[in-house]
């Protein structure tokens, strides 16, 4: 019986199904859409001593600080009357100094929290023993088109860690695939059948959806829905992801300790950086993320934020309560939520769940964006999920807190238009003054002239003030650092820190203004209804050619130059005064080009160190071992199925059942199949197919039977 013919037979008698070799037996969980405009009746969590205390001493801080830099605008812009332009400044003022105030209030109470802890700011190598655990738990790994083998390195770095610890009976680990690339499909299922077949202790599975709606957050709730309820916790990663194994039981321990705890966030540590831009992100996250990010967990309590990976949740609390509905209207704003962890903390918090962050942990990690260009794309996605949730403000019985977090995804966003408007009224009032001549005497009586001016002396003492507040937050890692003996030792010295620090800043500054641009632009494009759509991140090194860095900068040069001219025309000081914007924009291209580059020459490698390059984590060792091997991806799927019968067979078992309903045809199916019988031989087949139809195809066990069949 030739291999189609066992096929159909097998299709006939319902021995394919949507679980095999691949999967293991289905368990399925309810997992409803939750109500926006009708809260469910909940418990709250357990109290956290304090609480009230600690958002009192941000909330009052920040408007403290907000009163007085309000305060010394004011006087700065009063003395020859508030025009209009000059009232807009002042409102714009007010709102982004409020902005920065908070965050550099977060920054305060994190090195406060620090240094009273005494301890370093990431507990890596925490030498309590591991606690024992009895629950069953799942690693969940989704991807989408990423590079199947650096996924296999990292699942099997992160299996053989939890195996050191003893516990690999408790965990099972699923590749949840949403690739859409034929080729990548392919390379997934053979990383996937060489794992199982090397790694026999560990149970670790393989899930492909032919069809990947809503992303990420329909991947995890295909799984709950399927397979959750065996399973007590899921550890959510992130196709970059990597934790180790201590981490990963300390986090279950600590969920089964605390049976009202819903979700506990770590805080990744970025690794593996190549560029420069890449070593600036890793160097800055690490010396001043602990900082921050021990603030706001020690503010944010029980209403603590989920980042969509890295983090532990229990499963019968986020199928009961997060089940995410579609927003009303098109994209961008209508459709499936595109940042959904947020509104899934928030609604499993408003089930009376409890949401922590874990910000000294330590033991988690990801990996950044390699070029400015990478981190502009992703965060142009990040732009337009923080800027749906606009529509999720008045969601019934969120915690105030829930709703803060997503005033302050969307401020994240808002503010870049916000300071580009802001510096384009500080422009257009100096051009005013310039050219349009003011009138000394108005139509009221007065016995002295009124002199449009404003106090320069002020207007200075407030950029030394606002910029006080966003740089003392990085001196005060750095004095945190010099309290942290071996943590200062892995960073390479407390000199190289410094000087580190110093170049960061100056670099990170002159980015700035191109972010700026870059959100901006995003934001007016989102507001006209432009869909960001979801494209496959790089991740290993820049790769950005000169004429690609080119095309994307042009735009930030060319604000650059607009505004140099304008501040020129008006007077040599105003040019001065704006060149740290000016120059960053006039700088876009070369900075782009010069950060991308995989080797600076010039660069010491002891600058922008950190912890983890220095002295890594076995972990981390075992993932650059496991991915040093060269790796290569079929461009022919296909062929590569006819060619490895074992493959083809595991393949076409593990293939959802063929089933749909009368009349409703897929068209790149029906295509691929006249162009498969069109053919005259295997070759000239694979010819004819594009690569949509050769998914459809690989879809199909019967079309794809009949295909690799051809000429035998």
């Amino acid at each position: 019986m030739d291999t189609l013919s066992e096929i159909n037979q097998t299709l006939k008698s319902g021995a394919i199904r949507d679980q095999g070799a691949f999967l293991p037996d289905e368990s399925p969980l309810e997992m409803l859409p939750q109500s926006l405009k009708a809260a469910p009746l909940s418990a709250q969590p357990s109290p956290v001593a304090n609480i009230a205390a600690r958002r009192a001493f941000i909330l009052f801080g920040t408007a403290a600080l907000t009163l007085a830099g309000g305060y010394e605008m004011y006087e700065v812009l009063r003395v020859g009357g508030i025009t209009a332009l000059e009232a807009a400044v002042f409102a714009l003022f007010v709102v982004l100094f409020a902005w920065v105030a908070f965050s550099f209030m977060s920054a305060i109470a994190g090195f406060m929290r620090l240094m009273v802890r005494g301890r370093d700011a990431l507990n890596i190598d925490d030498k309590r023993p591991l606690p024992s655990i009895g629950s069953s738990n799942a690693m969940l790994l989704p991807t989408y088109n990423e590079d199947p083998h650096r996924i296999a390195a990292r699942l099997r770095a992160m299996c053989e860690s939890v195996d050191q610890t003893g516990h690999t009976s408790k965990f099972n680990w699923f590749i949840l695939s949403d690739s859409t690339s034929p080729s990548i499909w392919i390379e997934e299922e053979k990383a996937f059948l060489e794992l199982r077949r090397n790694f026999e202790a560990v149970r670790v599975f393989y899930r492909h959806r032919p069809q990947n709606t809503a992303r990420k957050s329909g991947n995890i709730e295909d799984w709950v829905k399927r397979f959750g309820a065996k399973y007590d916790h899921m550890i959510v990663l992130d196709a970059d992801s990597l934790m180790t194994g201590d981490t990963i039981v300390r986090l279950v321990a600590a969920m089964e300790d605390h049976p009202n705890v819903g979700l506990i966030q770590t805080l990744p540590i970025m690794v593996n950086a190549t560029t420069l831009f890449a070593r600036l992100q890793q160097f800055a996250g690490r010396l001043y993320g602990p900082l921050i990010a021990s603030g706001i967990a020690w503010w944010h309590g029980s209403e603590s934020n989920y980042w969509g990976h890295n983090a532990i949740i229990r499963v019968r609390a986020f199928a009961s309560s997060a089940g995410l509905p579609d927003l009303r209207g098109r994209k961008p704003f209508g459709g499936y939520i595109l940042s959904h962890d947020f509104v899934e903390a928030a609604l499993m918090r408003r089930a009376g769940w409890g949401i922590f962050m874990a910000p000294t942990l330590g033991g988690s990690f990801e990996e950044c964006p390699p070029s400015l260009i990478d981190f502009a794309a992703r965060d142009r996605r990040w732009c337009q999920g923080n800027l749906q949730h606009v529509a999720l403000l008045s969601t019934r019985g969120l915690h105030w807190i829930s709703r803060l977090h997503f005033l302050a995804g969307i401020g994240s966003y808002i503010t870049a238009p916000l300071w580009l408007i802001f510096l384009l009224l500080g422009i257009l009032i100096s051009l005013q003054a310039q050219f349009v001549r003011p009138e000394y005497f108005p139509k009221e009586f007065s016995l002295f002239p009124q002199w449009p001016a404003q106090d320069p002396i002020r207007a200075a003492w407030v950029f030394v003030g606002t910029m006080g507040l966003l740089l003392i937050p990085k001196l005060l890692a750095f004095i945190l650092l010099l309290t942290q003996r071996e943590n200062r030792r892995r960073f390479g010295g407390s000199i190289f820190v410094f000087v580190g620090i110093i170049f960061e800043t100056m670099l990170s500054g002159l980015m700035a203004p191109v972010m700026m641009i870059f959100q901006s632009s995003a934001v007016s494009e989102i507001l006209l209804g432009r869909d960001a759509g979801w494209q496959v991140q790089r991740r290993d090194d820049g790769g950005v050619g000169p004429n690609e860095i080119v095309r994307k900068f042009a735009m930030p040069t060319l604000v650059g130059v607009g505004m140099a001219a304008s501040a020129y025309s008006v007077s040599l000081p105003l040019l001065v005064w704006m060149t740290p914007v000016i120059l960053g924009l006039l700088l876009a291209v070369p900075i782009a080009f010069l950060t991308s580059q995989r080797r600076t020459k010039g660069v010491p490698s002891r600058l922008f160190s950190t912890p983890e390059q220095n002295t890594p984590p076995q972990v981390l060792i075992r993932v650059n071992q496991l991915t040093a091997a060269p790796s290569k991806i079929s461009e022919d799927p296909i062929r590569e199925l006819r060619n490895n019968r074992h493959l083809l067979e595991e393949h076409v078992r593990n293939l959802p059942a063929v089933m749909r309903d009368r009349g409703k045809i897929d068209p790149h199916l029906a295509i691929a199949r006249a162009k498969i019988e069109d053919a005259r031989c295997f070759d000239e087949a694979l010819e004819f197919l594009d690569s949509r139809e050769t998914y459809s195809v690989m879809n199909n066990p019967v079309i794809l039977t009949m295909v690799v069949n051809m000429g035998k």
